[in-house]
């Protein structure tokens, strides 16, 4: 008889001590109960309920448009189908720029009424950095993204790639140190060099977590639904594509739609039948025209 492993729930703990080992750490993002539950059951140490949502799964051009109802409500979701995953959610955009009073208390909405142990958010200036030492004094782990921040898309241009010099990659550097310092228990690196990356990571005692930022961050992260070959608009150059699943999706539902017009669905074995004496009777039924 086999028996499953005794797997222990991942923690900002757990995490630390995977970044002090050299042990990489696996990130995905999910949106719904039963996705959450397929990465939790495979054994991902952090799921992110990302503010891509608001692109991948709400169908928004930019991750501004999602609103905290809307995260709230996924990451319920989500919460619902983990057992032993680390679940981090995205403070969305205006969700934590006010005021530090409003971040703190909508962040810890997420851990109150989501059931998330962890928040995001994005940026590395001091007004960020305070509101990240006041969630953490509340009680409230947070993890840091610096780099490519989609909720600043718009001053920084586009989709462009960050650090791209020393002089780049040395503010990113400060700005990673003064989240640590505040309390961050990790950075997500996204779209840097990734010599660049390699050099904040091995600058810092927390773990980092890149998503094209290259092979030396401390663990990655990537979109379930690019990794799934579910999102089609656009493709991110560092998102490996695992399972072309739009193809498999609309090769279902083409065959399926084929079966109902054909006739060969249902088929015998897919319906409900009366028994034979309610047969009898139905045969035998008065209905009057």
């Amino acid at each position: 008889m086999s028996l499953k492993p005794n797997i222990k729930p991942f923690t900002i703990i757990t995490c630390q001590k995977y970044k002090n080992e050299g042990r990489k750490i696996t990130c995905l993002t999910a949106y719904d109960y039963s996705t959450a539950k397929f990465i939790d059951e495979s054994g991902i140490d952090i799921i992110l309920v990302g503010d891509s949502l608001s692109m991948v799964a709400l169908g928004h051009s930019t991750t501004h448009s999602v609103t905290m109802d809307e995260m709230i409500h996924h990451t319920k979701a989500v919460a619902r189908g983990v057992k032993n995953s680390l679940i981090v959610a995205d403070m969305p955009f205006m969700s934590y720029q006010i005021d530090e009073s409003t971040a703190v208390n909508n962040a810890g909405r997420f851990l109150k009424e989501a059931n998330a142990q962890a928040v995001k958010l994005e940026g590395g200036s001091k007004r960020i950095t305070d509101t990240v030492k006041h969630c953490v004094e509340a009680g409230i782990p947070v993890l840091g993204h610096l780099g490519f921040t989609p909720q600043f898309l718009y001053t920084l241009g586009g989709y462009n790639i960050q650090g791209k010099n020393v002089e780049a990659t040395e503010q990113i550097l400060e700005q990673a140190l003064a989240l640590q310092e505040s309390g961050a228990f990790g950075v997500v690196l996204e779209m840097i060099p990734e010599e660049s990356a390699k050099l904040i990571t091995e600058s810092l005692s927390i773990p980092t977590i890149g998503i094209g930022a290259g092979r030396f961050c401390s663990g990655q992260i990537l979109v379930i639904d690019d990794i799934l070959g579910k999102f089609t608009d656009f493709t991110p150059k560092f998102a490996r594509k695992y399972v072309d699943l739009a193809s498999i999706i609309k090769k279902a539902v083409s065959e399926y739609k084929e079966d109902i017009i054909s006739g060969d669905f249902p088929s015998a074995s897919e319906v409900f039948n009366l028994g034979d004496e309610e047969l009898i009777k139905l045969a035998n039924l008065d209905i009057k025209k």
